[in-house]
């Protein structure tokens, strides 16, 4: 009886597994050598904002997307950030402050990237803002590439079946 009252739903499960594969992805070393993502604590918050926005976007675009999915993942998102953040070691009345910071960015983010999608084919929007987030201001020779990048794995998750995404499995395009 009480293994079935905690045990996880399926939402639950598939969000926490769609938070590991972004997770897994944002950690490859291509996008770092070959698309020129700082390898810094922010370039990594960046990617791995980016990877989590691009399974949300996937999601809310299809009906079948789960609300409890999405929202999961998004927990997921915030939880492992807060574990980071202890572990960098930020103190207890220091994180809560970094947090809402982090949320703030999430959410301008996710704003700002829907945005630049909505302006496809046309990718300078998308390439502005790289150039604001993941290279800090500066611009980047890269960042045409890191867009195309963005653009693929947005193509390739909308091809992608949503039974698949939901099982943990998503059609990311390759570095």
């Amino acid at each position: 009886m009480f293994r079935q009252l905690l045990a996880k739903s399926p939402a639950r499960r598939s969000g926490e597994r769609l938070y590991a594969a972004a997770a897994a992805h944002s950690r490859s070393p291509a996008l770092y050598a070959d698309l020129g993502v700082p390898d810094t604590v922010e370039g990594r918050f960046e990617i791995l904002t980016l990877h989590v926005i691009l399974l949300i976007d996937r999601l809310n675009r299809d009906d079948a997307g789960d609300s409890a999915v999405r929202q999961t993942l998004f927990d997921a998102y915030v939880s492992n950030l807060d574990g980071a953040l202890r572990e960098m070691g930020v103190g207890d009345l220091g994180v809560g402050k970094r947090m809402r910071k982090l949320g703030e960015a999430f959410y301008g983010r996710a704003r700002a990237y829907e945005a630049a999608f909505l302006a496809f084919p046309d990718l300078q929007s998308l390439e502005d803002l790289i150039d604001r987030t993941v290279f800090e201001g500066a611009s980047s020779a890269t960042a045409p590439n890191l867009a195309d990048y963005i653009r693929r794995c947005r193509h390739d998750l909308a091809l992608g079946d949503i039974s698949t995404l939901v099982a943990g499995d998503p059609a990311w395009a390759s570095p």
